[in-house]
This record gives C-alpha cells, structure tokens and sequence, in this order.
C-alpha cells in the first residue's frame, strides 16, 4: 500500500432498482484522510452510493474497493467502515457508555479494554462526565456525539455518515458541524458525508460531488463548486444564482451559451457602469428583503429579466424604501460564469 492509494474507488458503479436507476456508472475515487461530502437532491443517488459503499445494498454491476481490496461482494461486518444514520441508533436501555462500547463488546474485546478505550471516545467528543446518563437524559446534539463515538471507537478506516445533522435545529446544526470538522481532524479518519444541505456541504468538505439523476455532475473543492460551477444544475443548486439562458447572455452579457452571476457579486448604482471590464442594466427594484448579514434586492431589468442583487448590511435603511426606484445592476466580466453541461 502507497501513501497514493485512495481510502475508497468506485468503477463503473451502477444500481438499479426494477427499471429505475439509481446510481448510473459512477466513478470517483476518495482519498485517505479526506472529508467528503456528496451532495444533491433527494432521488438524486448519493444515500444510494453510502449504502453500496457501507454493503448494505449490493451494485448491478461496478466494483467498489477500500484502500485498494475489492469489497464489492463482502458484508458489511467484513468492510473496515461503520455508519452514523440519522436518528443515531442508539440503545435506549444501555447507558452512554455501553452504547459506546457495544462495538467492541461484539468485536470480543476485554470488559477493562473496550471500557478505557469507549471512555477515550467519549473524551474525543467531550462527553465523559455524561458516561453514566441514559441516551433519553441527553440532547439532540449530544445524542449525536455519542453516535460519533460509537462509531469511531472500533477504528474503522472509513466513517460514513447519512445526513447526521438534519434532525438538529439550525443553531445547534451549525455548533456540530464545527465539533464534526474537529473530530474528523483529530481522528484522521477518512469521512464520507451525505446530505442535501449544500451550505453544510460547504462549510464542512474538503471535496464535494454533487449528485443528479445518479450521476456525479461535478466534483471539486466547496470554492470550485461555488466560484466555477460546472452546469446550470450545479449553478442553481449550490448557492443562488442569477442564470442567464442563451438569448439573454447575448443581449445582457454578450457572450453566447449560457451563463450564470452569483448575487454577492452584482451591485446597485445610480448610473450606468464606466469601470475597465465593467458593465449595467437599467432597471426597477421591486422588492428589498432584511436577511441580517445582508439586504437581497430583487430588481426588474428593462431587459425583461428578474435578478437578485445581494449587499452587505453595512448601513442602516428601512428595507422597503427603495421599492419602485430606478437603478443600474453592475457586473464585472470577472464575475461572470460561463456554464458548460458535463460531457461537452
């Protein structure tokens, strides 16, 4: 084994359920230590590709391989991974720390080892004072450590998590996902991250695929995914884009085919653009939204297109007051993504 060797490889893996497929050939190859995320829609087949990577659902054709063994025909128990679903699992009359344990209890390991090693795995997530307590006397984010733990304590080689977090509100969603980075750094095990949230995807991942129809539309790190998105899908499903058909990117930007401009980048002026590289439209706003960090502006253009124009909240103003008023959206060339459809 080199250090080269990828922690997971997928080839030609393909799932079909009657004549509904899944997952339609993908290849992708996962390095050891990262934390990856594949993100997409709901149907889109990344929890499908978890469950053939975790055994639980066996491919129609396609191999799956872990640190360069062929797993594709093993069972789960004999894959070096473990699984954090959603609802954790956990075993509501066992206390924090059998919960924790129960891995190694069913691996054979000693009373006194596979006790000092859950404790470890609990210190690792900051629970140890709650070893005592029954999961029902916990939160939901603690909840979600002790499934961390759990997981993590028998050393598995890869951890693959199913969307852990969608059922935490969203404050706590975002202290766990700064607790799961941390984790994942400290442990050095590789993560494979499922969910729908591409914010969270974002936030947490050091590459992402992002899933549609059962195929990988694009792949890259979060800024990649965001700055260059690949295809209208990935433009509108990362983040918010303004996206320019054809006719429009002629008549507003210029170019042909088919383009896309992120809010943040857009702003408002009172006349028409005179920067090197810079362009406008003249328009009407007809709507301004508070959303805390910022104002979103939605602007009517004498082109006949609707965008979102996203400002820093850097002032104070009533967020309607403007409502009605002439202004000029400016872009810089810069800003502008041109949006190529995979496989062309």
């Amino acid at each position: 084994m080199t250090e080269q060797q990828p922690a997971i490889r997928l080839s030609g893996l393909t799932k079909e359920f009657g004549a509904v497929t899944a997952v339609d050939h993908v290849d992708l190859e996962i390095a050891a230590g990262e934390f990856f995320s594949m993100l997409g829609p709901s149907g889109s087949g990344k929890t499908t590709v978890l469950r053939l990577i975790a055994g639980f659902e066996q491919p129609t054709s396609g191999t799956i391989e872990l640190f360069g063994h062929d797993v594709t025909k093993k069972a789960p128990f004999d894959r070096d991974v473990n699984t954090v679903f959603q609802d954790y699992a956990l075993f509501p009359h066992m206390s924090v720390l059998d919960n924790v344990a129960y891995g190694l209890r069913v691996r054979g390991v000693k009373r006194a080892e596979r006790r000092a090693r859950a404790i470890k795995a609990l210190e690792a997530v900051r629970l140890e004072q709650m070893a005592s307590r029954k999961p029902s006397q916990l939160s939901g984010g603690q909840r979600q450590r002790v499934a961390l733990a759990r997981a993590t304590v028998v050393q598995p080689k890869v951890l693959l998590l199913d969307e852990p977090l969608g059922a935490l509100d969203l404050k706590l969603r975002e202290q766990m996902q700064v607790e799961l980075k941390q984790i994942q750094r400290d442990l050095g095990i590789t993560f494979i991250f499922v969910t729908h949230d591409q914010q969270e995807a974002l936030t947490l991942s050091d590459r992402i695929a992002v899933f549609h129809d059962g195929r990988i539309e694009q792949l890259g790190t979060p800024w990649e995914l965001y700055e260059q998105p690949a295809s209208r899908f990935v433009a509108d499903f990362v983040g918010t884009s303004n996206l320019f058909d054809h006719d429009r990117s002629a008549a507003l930007i210029g170019r042909s085919g088919e383009h896309s401009i992120r809010p943040e980048k857009l702003s408002i002026r009172s006349e028409a653009a005179t920067g090197p590289g810079e362009h406008s439209a003249p328009g009407t706003v007809v709507e301004s939204i508070y959303v805390g960090h910022g104002i979103r502006r939605v602007i009517d253009l004498d082109a006949g297109m609707r965008v979102t124009v996203l400002e820093r909240n850097d002032r104070s103003r009533v967020s309607d007051d403007d409502r009605g008023d002439r202004v000029h959206v400016t872009w810089h060339d810069s800003d502008v993504v041109s949006l190529i459809p995979p496989g062309t």
